[in-house]
């Protein structure tokens, strides 16, 4: 006989597996990046340019992928000044880069940028510049959310709908292969696997027709253009939802084979086993699907990859097993208490040992996710990302409150069903002396425990115990749904670490000079040969530069030079001099590609020649800082 579970040994796991949420949740430091950030620009925003730059270069967290229009820069009028698209700056796939035409007019120039992070998801945001001075401009950008657009809604609806296509079509195949796989005979578990698997096929085709307007900003209508179709499936997110097209229609087969084997049959008491060989293709097949999941989304960046994909994967079954499983035992006990049967008890310990086995699993890699991308106790209290998890944990405690008065209904109908499986013994006839003449038993004898069975025990009725554990399992299930409309909107949320890190580059950017400046003065020893040359290196750190020469005379105006001449050695590492090769830029001495390959302190020699016979070299430093780097892991 199998003993109830105890209250208190319920309890207790249910505390164990809460503990682990709160005790690892955040228990540990590390970078991981999903959503990529803007970490910088060339030009920064808000900088007053002298000369029109020739290009301009965006930096972000994370690799990224544009389209034609990813990158524009919009002249003061509105017009458009980047005649080429986007391109990665030299080969860096975390960078993008415009062409900017020739000869541009003085003014605020608009720079707007929408790219897709390595974790399939777009961002987008404009900054300004200004050349000469700044001015008015007639450039319009959109400042909305992505998601508030008609596109953004619609992909988000469908991807809610692939996740519920994916947990039914899981769960039930799962319920049927492990717990009763006599329920596959029955019409409403073939309907909820038809149900689920035709839900993740139509959310499947709509998530590909509009993957290409939802990376690009299109409306609806853009979803018919084939050009961009195209474009969709040979990106990893399109490639990722063709295979899984392909896979649910090999599925479709697997599904129809078991259908025919267990066809005909609608009383489900008596399970078929389909086969070790089914169940493990079954389980290849749910493993495949959850993989163009995580293939395709956050933990296909960051740190880890090679852990955090299978980590996803192993979340994504375990999560259908799980919800479908609950929905699945509802409509069979449903369907049954309706017809007046009973689900075997075995077949609800079986699900309650196979629903326990998925909900650890999911707090495992649950952990590991949430550290993965929230890492600190603020990020959950600062972000989006960190308070829409705090929900989805709150709904986690209430589910797992209730599947501990589940666990008990199921260990009573356990219990119940233990003695039910023993044969009753019947006392053997026994033969005792009574009274001679006394009517009722003639030849002085009569037979004692023969008369007839004996007196009936205290039954209780099984159908109790199943309906109850219908209202808590149809509890969890309604619960489950909201856990499942929480985590697709985590999948679109920027996490707290990728929104902690575009903000510090953002305040490091704010904080730091976009521009190091070296003032030194010259003296040829005669009069109107005295001045100051002063050198400026924008942004100032390790990479291209742009750099600008100005001569002041003696009482500090401006003054033009026949020639200035410039050259950068970095004494401690033996690098250089670099030849700045400075060019005349009427009124000033300018060069817009200067590379410098490492930081520190660098000299400067500066050759500053004021008459056909008269030059002077001076010598002044500049410190040059190193690029910007993530916090280590």
């Amino acid at each position: 006989m199998r003993p109830v579970p105890r209250p208190a040994r319920t309890s207790l796991t249910v505390l164990a597996l809460l503990a682990a949420v709160c005790a690892l949740l955040v228990g540990g430091a590390g970078s991981a990046f999903a959503h990529a950030g803007l970490s910088g620009s060339d030009p920064a925003d808000s900088t007053v340019l002298m000369e029109a730059p020739r290009h301009v270069t965006l930096t972000f967290t994370e690799s990224v992928t544009f389209s034609e229009d990813s990158l524009r820069v919009l002249s003061p009028e509105n017009r458009r000044v980047n005649p080429a698209p986007a391109q990665y700056a030299d080969g860096k796939s975390n960078t993008a880069r415009v062409q900017l035409s020739d000869e541009l007019p003085q003014g605020t120039y608009t720079v707007a940028w929408r790219v897709v992070s390595a974790d399939g998801h777009p961002i987008s945001g404009a900054f300004v510049f200004s050349i000469g001075k700044p001015s008015e401009t007639a450039a319009v950008v959109p400042d909305g959310s992505l998601d508030d657009s008609a596109v953004g809604r619609l992909y988000a609806f469908f991807r809610y709908l692939a996740y519920s296509g994916l947990a039914l079509l899981v769960g039930a195949a799962a319920f049927v292969a492990v717990c009763l796989p006599g329920a596959g005979g029955e019409r409403p578990v073939r309907r909820l696997l038809a149900a689920g698997w035709a839900v993740l096929v139509v959310s499947t085709v709509a998530l590909l027709l509009l993957r290409g307007p939802y990376e690009t900003g299109g409306g609806p209508t853009s979803v018919f253009d084939l050009s961009q179709l195209g474009r969709t499936v040979v990106g990893r997110p399109g490639a990722a939802l063709v295979v899984r097209l392909v896979l649910l229609a090999a599925a479709a087969v697997l599904l129809g084979r078991c259908a025919v084997r267990l066809r005909g049959r609608d009383d489900g008491d008596e399970p078929r086993d389909l086969g070790r060989r089914d169940r493990g293709v079954g389980a290849a097949f749910a493993l495949g699907l959850a993989f163009t999941w995580a293939a395709a989304e956050h933990a296909s960046a960051g740190i880890q990859v090679p852990l955090a994909v299978p980590v996803a994967v192993l979340h994504l079954v375990a999560m259908g097993v799980w919800l479908g499983g609950l929905i699945t035992l509802a409509i069979v006990l449903r369907s049954r208490g309706a017809a007046g049967r009973t689900v075997p008890a075995d077949a609800v310990g079986r699900f309650s040992t196979m629903a326990f086995a998925a909900v650890a699993v999911l707090v495992g890699t649950g952990v590991y996710q949430s550290w993965r991308q929230v890492g600190s106790w603020e990020g959950l209290t600062t972000t989006s990302y960190g308070r829409t998890l705090l929900v989805k944990v709150a709904v986690v405690v209430a589910v797992l409150w209730v599947a501990s008065f589940s666990r008990r209904w199921t260990g009573r109908l356990l219990h119940e069903a233990a003695p039910a499986a023993g044969t009753r013994t019947v006392p053997e006839p026994e033969r005792v002396k009574v009274t001679v003449g006394a009517p009722d038993a003639p030849g002085g004898e009569v037979v004692r425990g023969a008369a007839g069975p004996p007196p009936p025990e205290a039954d209780v009725d099984p159908r109790a115990h199943q309906r109850g554990l219908r209202r808590t399992v149809a509890v969890e299930a309604a619960l489950g749904v909201v856990i499942l409309a929480v985590s697709t909107l985590l999948t679109g949320t920027q996490p707290s670490r990728a929104a902690g890190e575009s903000a510090a580059a953002a305040v490091a950017a704010a904080q730091e000079p976009q521009a190091k400046v070296a003032t030194v003065p010259f003296d040829m020893g005669k009069a109107g040969h005295q001045g100051a040359v002063q050198i400026t290196l924008a942004p100032g750190r390790v990479g291209e530069n742009t750099v600008e020469a100005v001569v002041f005379s003696a009482d500090g105006g401006l003054a033009t030079v026949p020639e200035i001449r410039l050259t950068l050695t970095q004494e401690a590492l033996g690098i250089g001099p670099i030849d700045a090769r400075l060019k005349n830029q009427k009124g000033f001495w300018a060069v817009y590609d200067l590379q410098l390959p490492m930081p520190g302190e660098w000299t400067l020699n500066i050759t500053v020649r004021t008459s056909e016979i008269d030059q002077v070299t001076v010598r002044g430093s500049v410190h040059i800082a190193p690029l910007p780097r993530r916090p280590a892991a």
